[in-house]
């Protein structure tokens, strides 16, 4: 919606006025007008198509994660490193439902711009290992699904993990 510099800039102004309020004795109103900043801070580190996009996923609605993200109009400009690497991982698992190459190249440069959660980086090179199961690359689906075990510390995705192990021995 905004570009990440002007939501910097809104927040700076939002707090400027804030401070007025506080000088002029309006405490109220200036503690309000701190929290209204703290919005376009958090949208600042949280791109907001990115975090309907990931609502959309939730709901199982890949045609409305698509549109979300297709919103995102200059994503190298628009958005920080690790958003990138989210919106990266989003097109990777829109993609790994009908285009495995194309959902390989997304996933690498997700995992090359960086994710903050571990059990995403887990889930991502699980898909990776997937797809190198389906094109017969047999030692580098067993690398990714031990580095996928050894991120997965909630034991989320075992039962993925022991059933793509199982599928590798018939190969």
């Amino acid at each position: 919606m905004f570009n990440k510099i002007f939501k910097l800039i809104i927040a700076g102004l939002i707090i400027a006025w804030a401070i007025y309020q506080f000088i002029e004795g309006e405490i109220g109103n200036g503690i309000f007008l701190i929290l209204l900043s703290l919005i376009f801070i958090f949208l600042y580190f949280r791109n907001e198509m990115i975090l309907l996009a990931f609502l959309r996923m939730r709901k199982q609605d890949l045609i409305g994660t698509q549109k979300w993200l297709s919103k995102i109009s200059n994503p190298e400009t628009a958005l920080t490193t690790k958003q990138q690497g989210y919106y990266n991982y989003l097109h990777g698992i829109i993609f790994s439902q009908t285009n495995l190459t194309q959902a390989e190249k997304y996933f690498k440069k997700a995992l090359k711009l960086g994710l903050t959660m571990d059990y995403d980086v887990a889930m991502a090179k699980l898909s990776l290992a997937g797809i190198a199961m389906q094109k017969r690359r047999k030692r580098e689906a067993t690398t990714l699904l031990n580095e996928a075990k050894k991120l997965d510390k909630n034991k989320m995705l075992g039962d993925q993990i022991k059933m793509m192990k199982q599928q590798l021995k018939k190969i």
